[in-house]
Parts: C-alpha cells; sequence; structure tokens
C-alpha cells in the first residue's frame, strides 16, 4: 500500500462526533465565510449525547452569544434542518440529505455496496467501509449482518484510527509525513484503553501499522471492544493508493481470530479487490 489523501468524509453527526471548532477562533476572510462556518458549528454541535439542546446549550457548545446562536437556529429552523418545541432544539432528518450528497457524488460506493451485500450474505458477518477524516475513520457503508457491538454504528458514525481494524488499513496507506502529523496529533491526550488488549504505546502502534502495510491487511483482536474481532483490507485506485478500507466485524466465540483468518480473509481480500477493480473501470 502507498500513500493516500483521503476522500472527504460525509457530513453525517454521530455517536461519537468530536466537539465543533468554535466558529469565532477562526478569521473571516476572501476565502472563508464566518457565517457559514458558525451555521456549521451549530450542525455538529448535536450528537448522541446531546440530541436535544436548548439556545444557551447551543451557544455554549458552540462558543457563540445567545442572539447569533439564536439566528443560527432559527434559520436552520426555517429550511427544515431544525425542529423546535418551544424551548429544545433537535436536528431532523433533512440533515441526512447534506451526507448523502457526497455518498451521491462517488461512484465508490456504488460498486461497493453488492459487493459487500454478497460478501456478508456468504459469511454471515457485518461487513462495513469507511474513510480517513481527522483523527477518526468515518463509516460510509454498511451491511449488517447482526448486532456485534455495544454502539450503534450506522453511516456517518466515527470511531479512533489507531484502534480500529480499518483505521489502521487506513493509516497504513498515509504518507510517512501524513502518519507523523496523525502520531503528533495523539500525542495531545493519553490513548485510552477499551479493553486490556487496547495497544496504547506509540511503539507499538507504529509496529501495528508498519505490519498492516506489509501484509496488507489487519486483524484487530478485541481492541476496541472486549469479545469484537474484525478483519480489514484496503481498496485502491489504479495507483494503489488507499481510497477506503473495507472490514469483516465477527463475535469472537463464533469465529476466533484464526477462524476468521482462514474463512473470511481471503473472501474479504477478493472482495476489496473487486471494488478496487471496479472503480478503475469507472475512471
Amino acid at each position: 500500500m502507498t500513500g493516500l489523501s483521503p476522500v472527504p468524509a460525509p457530513a453525517l453527526t454521530s455517536a461519537s462526533s468530536p466537539s465543533p471548532t468554535p466558529a469565532a477562533s477562526l478569521k473571516p476572510g476572501d476565502s472563508y465565510v464566518q457565517s457559514f462556518a458558525r451555521g456549521l458549528s451549530v450542525i455538529r454541535a448535536f450528537n448522541a449525547e446531546a440530541p436535544r439542546q436548548t439556545l444557551t446549550e447551543v451557544a455554549k457548545r458552540c462558543e457563540l452569544t445567545r442572539a447569533g446562536a439564536r439566528r443560527i437556529l432559527l434559520t436552520l429552523e426555517t429550511l427544515g434542518y431544525v425542529s423546535c418545541d418551544g424551548r429544545l432544539f433537535a436536528l431532523t432528518p433533512k440533515i441526512l440529505d447534506l451526507g448523502f450528497a457526497y455518498l451521491s457524488t462517488q461512484p465508490l460506493w456504488h460498486f461497493a455496496e453488492p459487493v459487500m451485500q454478497s460478501l456478508a450474505s456468504e459469511l454471515g458477518e457485518s461487513v462495513s467501509a469507511a474513510v480517513l477524516e481527522g483523527n477518526d475513520i468515518v463509516y460510509v457503508l454498511r451491511v449488517p449482518a447482526r448486532k456485534i457491538m455495544s454502539i450503534n454504528l450506522g453511516l456517518g458514525s466515527r470511531l479512533p484510527a489507531w484502534c480500529t481494524s480499518m483505521g489502521r488499513v487506513l493509516l497504513a496507506g498515509l504518507e510517512p509525513a501524513a502518519l507523523e502529523q496523525y502520531l503528533e496529533r495523539l500525542r495531545q491526550q493519553p490513548l485510552a484503553r477499551h479493553t486490556v488488549r487496547t495497544v496504547t504505546n506509540e511503539a507499538d502502534l507504529r509496529l501495528r501499522i508498519h505490519q498492516v502495510r506489509e501484509q496488507g491487511w489487519c486483524l484487530l483482536n478485541q481492541e476496541l471492544e472486549e469479545g469484537l474481532v474484525s478483519l480489514a483490507a484496503p481498496i485502491v485506485d489504479r495507483n494503489g493508493q488507499v481510497l477506503a478500507a473495507l472490514n469483516i466485524g465477527a463475535q469472537v466465540n463464533r469465529r476466533p481470530p484464526e477462524a476468521l483468518l482462514d474463512t473470511c480473509l481471503p473472501k474479504l481480500l477478493e472482495a476489496a479487490r473487486q471494488i478496487s477493480r471496479l472503480l478503475e473501470l469507472k475512471r
């Protein structure tokens, strides 16, 4: 695998969306519309932990004045992206249009979905695709065979890249300078230990990423959640650059790592190659 410029992630809020960047911290100019940025900041203020918020809460989360937050919320309400019951504001389903606009413009996902559905049906396991955005992976397609995690995953859901199989595949595809920038961002706060198997040491993480780059796939054994094992492989363009990652997730009591490698890895790699070939033919 070689370096990549990660394709943009869909504009969907999710259970693990990062806190919005305060729009007030950036300066307006010829190439920056501050009012638009503030509007996006307000949209991103809503997530699974705070799906319904008062005007005061939105203003505080976005570092806006109450008057500024009110104007933005009322504008979004007029456009149908936000609803209000008199005190609490919440996003409406129309907000999904913003994310699906991304998916509809990317031919990769049109090709990937039937291949993923076939793979999920054959293996009886959940199959997902994700891209790298910031420090996270963002789910752009998912075919769930059964619930395998304690959290709900859907389009736009985010998980930390460093402790997920798709994340390590995507990190392995980065150019060295981009990978160093990513690791530098990770140093800003301690890596969370999700399970006793979670790799939290940077040197060990580097070794895991290097191994993924060399072998062309990643096996993750219960590092993100107890009982969850997963395999991921890269989806690449004609130049070998990684565009996305394809993943199979399973419960360890049904498919231990050795069985996952034996029965699922060849099929996963073939599915990733098939999607890559279809994308190459399109372009």
